[in-house]
């Protein structure tokens, strides 16, 4: 699986510079909150971002979700899997087709 591949490559990673110490899930939250800052400035002056910045922002909000994830005992892809299940109820296609309207106002 390539995101168990991932996973264990941020843990290595960590592990070697004793970063555990810092990885809170305070922490990860405010890292991850903001790199995506970060990631949203690549399109702060219009809709066409260097794609090269937009690649390294995401990898950084993604490495933190990952990590954050890890640190809470959670499967990343399972947590997907089960709010995508949850949105899916709460957005049916025959209501929500085409339409970028909130679940509430559908």
């Amino acid at each position: 699986m390539p995101h168990d591949r991932v996973r264990e490559a941020l843990r290595t990673f960590v592990a070697e510079r004793d970063w555990e110490q810092f990885h809170t899930p305070e922490n990860l939250a405010k890292s991850i909150a903001i790199e995506s800052g970060e990631l949203l400035e690549c399109f702060q002056w219009g809709g066409n971002p260097d794609l090269g910045a937009v690649q390294e922002e995401l990898a950084d909000v993604l490495s933190y979700c990952f990590l954050m994830a890890d640190r809470l005992g959670l499967d990343p892809d399972q947590i997907v899997l089960d709010k995508l299940e949850t949105t899916r109820s709460k957005y049916p296609v025959e209501k929500a087709r085409g339409s970028s309207a909130k679940y509430d106002q559908l």
